[in-house]
């Protein structure tokens, strides 16, 4: 079936799509915007080298809707949004890139704000910031989100275990970590203090290389991390990773972890409702980033960032209750908080 923009748009409830082009820096982005009925569209930019069009299309679309959640969720006076930049992430030309989709934000006038995400740094988004005030995540100001995303990574999972096992004391328990980029490496580091033993993979070698020495982790080949025998599996890497192909081959109790858009399609968190596996949805346990970033957009202090992260412990919690009293999947019982929020706005 051919892929069509405007019904996709329609039936994931999104209110912009923007292309942009820019010849002289060769920038070719696309920035989506969900919902702006609880405030100003944000999400991070992400920069990857997609296959085809309708893959980053479809990326943009998936990401922006799933900040609307996040947020909502997080009770936080925003809508999502995102921005993905479509080429070779490693290239060493940033500034022009990023300075002309800065000039883009601008031209939205407030309606988008943005920040780091997969394959930007905070040195990119201080380029932005040359063409726009609409960024957040700066250097000298909330500065990188990683550790704050990680660290309610960390908080939703001790409540899922909490959930499961009545105790959120983690000392003990086997962690299968997909993914040790920047949030996935701070997770890593979280999981060893509280006594957890770590089974890591990654297609960076040298990451892994790193976990091993630090956290006294145990390595296996990135097609291996889901047959782990573990007591939680955490996907930090890329989205959809859950799916008819991975969610048989688990041998977990606990899904818990920091990559966005996890689920292929919602129906895979009823697999793992059929499979007795307890589950966070993503967007739920990675919001410390934002949180965070509400030093910079709302003037938040420090101690009211981290208390409101800590807070996602106790959202987590009601989650699985509701999930479990109605007897659906985690996933669309965080949903339906999140509407609540957003769709009565």
């Amino acid at each position: 079936m051919a892929f069509n923009l405007h019904e996709t748009l329609a039936a994931m409830g999104h209110e912009q799509l923007v292309i942009c082009n820019d010849a002289v820096s060769g920038l070719r982005a696309l920035i989506a915007l969900h919902s702006t009925k609880l405030g100003p569209a944000i999400g991070g930019t992400r920069f990857w080298q997609y296959a085809r069009e309708e893959e980053a299309v479809i990326d943009v679309l998936r990401l922006s809707r799933g900040m609307t959640y996040k947020n909502a969720l997080a009770d936080l006076p925003f809508g999502g949004g995102k921005a993905v930049i479509i080429g070779d992430q490693q290239t060493k030309e940033r500034e022009p890139i990023f300075r002309a989709l800065g000039r883009f934000v601008e031209r939205l006038g407030g309606c988008f704000i943005t920040a780091e995400d997969v394959g930007t740094s905070v040195t990119d988004m201080e380029y932005v910031r040359a063409e726009t005030s609409h960024v957040a995540g700066l250097a000298q100001r909330s500065g990188d989100p990683s550790p704050w995303t990680a660290r309610g990574v960390f908080r939703a999972l001790q409540a899922a275990a909490q959930h499961r096992w009545q105790s959120p004391d983690l000392s003990g328990k086997i962690v299968a970590l997909q993914g040790c980029g920047n949030v996935g490496y701070h997770l890593a580091r979280e999981l060893h203090q509280a006594g957890a033993k770590l089974t890591i993979s990654d297609f960076h070698a040298e990451r892994v290389q790193q976990a091993v020495r630090e956290f006294d982790a145990s390595a296996v080949a990135p097609e291996k991390i889901h047959e782990i025998e573990a007591d939680v599996f955490a996907p930090c890497a890329l989205g959809g990773g859950l799916n008819d192909q991975t969610i048989p081959l688990l041998h977990t109790q606990i899904v818990v972890g920091a990559a966005n858009n996890q689920l292929l399609q919602d129906r895979h968190g009823d697999m793992l409702r059929d499979r007795g596996i307890t589950y966070v949805p993503d967007y739920l346990a990675n919001a410390g980033g934002v949180i965070n970033g509400c030093r910079e957009l709302l003037g938040w202090e420090l101690t009211q960032s981290q208390q409101k992260i800590e807070e996602i412990f106790n959202t987590a919690l009601a989650v699985l209750a509701l999930a479990e009293a109605e007897g659906i999947a985690a996933n669309r019982a965080a949903d339906r908080i999140a509407e609540r929020r957003f769709v009565d706005a």
